[in-house]
Formats: C-alpha cells, sequence, structure tokens
C-alpha cells in the first residue's frame, strides 16, 4: 500500500509525495495579475515539502472573476507573473499547476473577507451569467442565462486560458467544477432550468463540462496531466449527487482526465453540510474506486496520521492540506518527521532539519 510520502505518477509527471495544496483565493491581484503577494504567499510554501501546489482560481475572462481581486489568464499581460511562481516552484521539487475557473452566477462580489453580495456597477461590479437566470440567492443579482455563442466563448476561453498558463510554465491544469461556480451551475438541477441540449437530463447538464475537458484536453501537451475539482454533491434533495459524480467521472476518465480532486457543495448558501475531520473522503473513495480513476481528498483533512490514513486505506491518492497549510508553510516537512519519513530539506533549511528525517 503507498504512504502519505511515496511518488505518485500522472502521465510523465512525477509527484515526490502524495501532499499537495489546494487552490485558495488570495483575492489580492490588480487586473487579474498576480502581485508580491502571490509570489511571496506560493513560494514560501512551494519550499515546504508539498509535492503539488495548485494556484488559486484564475479567472477565465473578466466576467468569470469571483471578485476584482481574481487572478487571471485572459490576457498575455498576465502570463509574466504567474511564470515566476512557477518557475520557482519547480526549482524546488514542487509541481506547479493553476486552476482555471469562471464564477458564473457568483461573480462580481466583494473581496473573500468582505460582505458577499453582487457589486454595483458604479462599485466596480458586472453582470453574471449563469445557464439559467436563476440568483445564488438573497443580495445576489439576477445573472442573464447564457446563448448558445455565449457557451462557445466560454468553451473558447478555458482552451485560452489553459494555452497560456502552458505558456506559463505550468504542468498541471485544474478545471474547476465545483462549489457552485459556472460549470457546476450547469451541472445541477437546481441552477440549470434549461430546456435546450444543455439542460434538463444528466447527459445534457454534463455537456459543457465534457465539452471544456474535450477541448482543453486537445491542446495541452499528452505528456502532461489535467485535473478536475467537482463537487460531490450539493448536500441538497434534487441536486447534483454522488452517484451523478462518479457517473461524470466514468467518463471523464476517457475523455483525457487524470485525476479527480472531489469536494462538495457550494452550490446553494442554505445546503446544511456536515463538516467535521475528512467528512468529504467518502466521496473521493467512490470516485476512486468505482470509476476507477485517481483521486485527490480535500477538507478538515488536519493531522500527518489522519492524511496518512487516507493514502493507505486508499480512499484517495493525493491528500490536499489547505487552512493548516496556511497556518504552517512547512506541514509536510514536519508531517514526514512526525510519520518516521525522510525528505528532502531545502538546503537554505538544512541547520534545521531534525537528525536523520532529511532524505540524502
Amino acid at each position: 500500500m503507498a504512504n502519505l510520502f511515496d511518488p505518485l505518477k500522472l502521465r510523465d509527471i512525477t509527484l515526490n509525495n502524495r501532499v499537495a495544496i489546494p487552490p485558495m483565493c488570495q483575492y489580492s491581484a490588480v487586473d487579474g495579475v498576480a502581485s508580491d503577494w502571490h509570489f511571496v504567499h506560493y513560494c514560501s510554501r512551494a519550499v515546504g515539502g508539498a509535492a503539488l501546489m495548485i494556484v488559486e482560481a484564475t479567472a477565465i475572462s473578466p466576467q468569470g472573476r469571483i471578485s476584482l481581486g481574481d487572478l487571471g489568464l485572459w490576457d498575455d499581460s498576465q502570463i509574466a507573473p504567474l511564470a515566476r511562481i512557477s518557475q520557482f516552484a519547480r526549482a524546488q521539487g514542487c509541481v506547479p499547476a493553476i486552476q482555471l475557473a469562471h464564477a458564473g452566477r457568483k461573480a462580481s462580489v466583494g473581496l473573500g473577507w468582505q460582505a458577499q453580495h453582487t457589486l454595483a456597477v458604479n462599485s466596480g461590479g458586472w453582470q453574471t451569467v449563469a445557464p439559467s437566470a436563476i440568483s445564488f440567492g438573497s443580495g445576489y443579482a439576477l445573472p442573464d442565462e447564457l446563448d448558445m455563442a455565449g457557451i462557445r466563448t466560454i468553451v473558447a476561453n478555458f482552451v485560452d486560458a489553459a494555452q497560456r498558463a502552458l505558456i506559463a510554465g505550468f504542468d498541471t491544469v485544474e478545471i474547476h467544477a465545483a462549489h457552485g461556480y459556472l460549470l457546476h451551475q450547469f451541472l445541477s438541477p437546481l441552477s440549470n432550468h434549461r430546456t435546450d441540449a444543455y439542460g434538463g437530463s444528466f447527459e445534457n447538464r454534463t455537456r459543457l463540462v465534457r465539452e471544456v475537458v474535450e477541448a482543453v484536453r486537445r491542446i495541452w501537451p499528452d505528456r502532461l496531466p489535467l485535473l478536475i475539482r467537482l463537487s460531490a454533491t450539493d448536500w441538497v434533495e434534487g441536486g447534483w449527487n454522488a452517484d451523478e459524480t462518479v457517473a461524470l467521472c466514468q467518463m471523464l476518465k476517457d475523455l483525457g482526465i487524470d485525476l479527480v480532486d472531489v469536494s462538495t457543495a457550494g452550490l446553494v448558501p442554505t445546503a446544511i453540510i456536515p463538516a467535521g475531520p475528512g467528512f468529504q473522503t467518502e466521496f473521493a473513495a467512490r470516485v476512486r474506486h468505482e470509476a476507477d480513476m485517481p483521486t485527490a481528498a480535500v477538507g478538515l483533512i488536519t493531522s500527518p496520521a489522519q492524511a496518512d490514513h487516507i493514502i493507505r486505506s486508499g480512499q484517495a491518492d493525493l491528500v490536499l492540506i489547505g487552512r493548516e497549510i496556511l497556518r504552517n508553510p512547512y506541514w509536510p516537512l514536519a508531517a514526514a518527521q512526525t510519520l518516521g519519513q525522510t525528505v528532502s530539506w531545502p538546503a537554505q533549511y538544512l541547520r534545521a532539519a531534525p537528525s536523520g528525517s532529511v532524505a540524502r
């Protein structure tokens, strides 16, 4: 059985271990351009021992931003600052990845630490779009329903952003189809009331996700893995559910997805979520075993023993450590010591490495 510090191969990319940093928005960009904050934030974690680092939700268009502070890859001017991050991460043995996203009806809101509601145009806001003209909830504006031309533009925007991600030096792209953002909005019957080829049946509701995956996979090099993040359940009766997630993943495997990042929720603000340590790992395990695909588990995974157990018990192939990595960028190095594993330390930090814990 694999353990937390065994390598993981995805196509031609080999991760040094099974610890990854999930995408966590920093809301600190200007016009989609990464700032000094992003460089320091990501690079300080790249030296901490994680094998994979997924840069936060990066908008494929200005309209697709969650907030004015979101990163973007809709313009060539946004490439260079991200390339600086990816280059540094790779030099530390940390595989750089980036999540590409469109927020749909949850776009045009304040920064993550501000009140969450749709911003007025005179406050920097913009018109949102969605599969259907259904608001996310109180305080959120009614989105415009996407027409066929708009849907085609969304697919093209994902492709263009992926091409820029490749130029910026990222070894992996993650397509964001979770947490109530645009692609998830198409998946769920709670937010998708369309009667055309993109609504109604399971096949129709999953069509846009499949089209985006197919289009990105065509331009993404065969040697590099392609990831997707899914919310396995809306936690609401009549919403997107785990059975549909497994069925979709069986399709995505054939379309070239190499690993599914399995999260939950985000579609409606009224969902009752039974949050607790490892509360989402059961969904990662279902996808891994029933769709026969590598998965990543995420959600209140905090201790080394807990993370190692998830890998050893076959629930997932990769563990995403979020809040703990914010608290301690060097969590992976400390976890290796706790678990009695030897890992590579940055040469500059060797004087602080515990005796017997450093791989030579």
